[in-house]
């Protein structure tokens, strides 16, 4: 028999301290920092359309969710401050980034020192690609 993934029991936005507290029908709860969501949005804007083609996100440590909208019953699409908003976050991929967040977390810093680029810089402006990448 295939255990189905856990679903959300509950959901809520903690505006001062900046963090989207979700908890589990698996018992396990997480606190994701909305910094953290932002720039690990499963947005082809911040993924790119394939492996290597990430855009590294920046100046997002101050990032609020402003809205959140249920997309059926597998997933939340905020709204945050910076205007970004096509991420759709399924209750599997906030498991993941809940049950991994330092490991994620890491990977984040290191990709930023990796491009020499600080965590509070802001982002460059977007040369017209609508997705990001140059052609």
């Amino acid at each position: 028999m295939t255990q189905s993934p856990p679903t959300p029991l509950s959901l809520t936005l903690h505006q001062g301290s900046r963090v989207l507290e979700i908890g589990f029908s698996d018992g396990q709860s997480f606190r994701l920092p909305f910094e953290l969501l932002r720039v690990y949005s499963p947005s082809a804007e911040v993924q790119g359309h394939g492996p290597g083609q990430e855009v590294l996100q920046s100046g997002k440590r101050d990032v609020q969710i402003s809205d959140v909208v249920m997309v059926g019953h597998y997933a939340i699409q905020p709204t945050f401050s910076d205007g970004h908003s096509s991420g759709i976050f399924s209750w599997t991929y906030l498991h993941e980034l809940g049950s991994r967040q330092q490991e994620y977390w890491d990977r984040y810093l290191a990709r930023l020192a990796e491009a020499g680029v600080d965590r509070d810089a802001p982002m460059a402006a977007a040369d017209g690609a609508s997705c990001g990448h140059r052609h």
